[in-house]
């Protein structure tokens, strides 16, 4: 197998697909009004989530492709965590409104920046958005299961951080770079690239 294709079809790779075809199976059990089946699916994703990127480097498969793709798969899954609750959990949605609109803002913002800027889903993988998810993927699964509010404000506001600090990454560098994990990177690479 030459290089390009070790580079898109290994296991991290095909468990980051994997979360991808998660989303139609998401939005299935949220139409069909089935939650605690839509919560447990939407727990096996986020296994996937973390598993991906353990194989990745466990088994030296750490590849641009891969950071990419693992990147869609997020945005794909966190785009339809939000619109799934609001399909389910309207009532909730309502109440909580102020989170849940700084969460989906932090979502979709640094993306539409980065495609406004290099016209692709940018992937940094910074340490505040891994925080940030970890934190909403808990405070998400605790409200809508019933058990407790207040981590999901938590959540917004580490979403907000990491928005941010995704946006001024792209605002900083000037050609699109995979895995920078913090603003201080960009600054590094930015200095590289004058």
């Amino acid at each position: 197998m030459n290089l390009v294709n070790r580079e898109i079809y290994n296991l991290p790779n095909f468990v980051s697909f994997i979360r991808i075809l998660l989303a139609p199976v998401l939005f299935y059990f949220a139409l069909t009004e089935k939650p605690v089946w839509f919560l447990a699916t939407l727990m096996f994703s986020g296994f996937t989530d973390v598993l991906d990127g353990f194989l990745a480097r466990t088994l030296h498969q750490i590849t641009e492709m891969g950071s990419r793709l693992d990147s869609w798969g997020d945005f794909t899954i966190y785009t339809t965590m939000a619109i799934c609750a609001w399909i389910l959990w309207p009532d909730i949605v309502a109440e909580e409104l102020i989170a849940y609109v700084v969460i989906v803002i932090s979502i979709t913002s640094p993306v539409i920046v980065g495609l406004l800027k290099f016209r692709t889903i940018t992937s940094y993988h910074t340490w505040t958005v891994k925080v940030a998810v970890v934190v909403t993927f808990i405070g998400y699964i605790l409200l809508f299961a019933g058990w407790v509010d207040w981590p999901f404000r938590v959540a917004a506001v580490f979403c907000a951080v990491a928005a941010l600090e995704e946006i001024a990454i792209t605002l900083l560098i000037h050609h699109e770079h995979v895995d920078v994990r913090t603003v201080w990177a960009a600054l590094k690479y930015n200095k590289q690239d004058d």
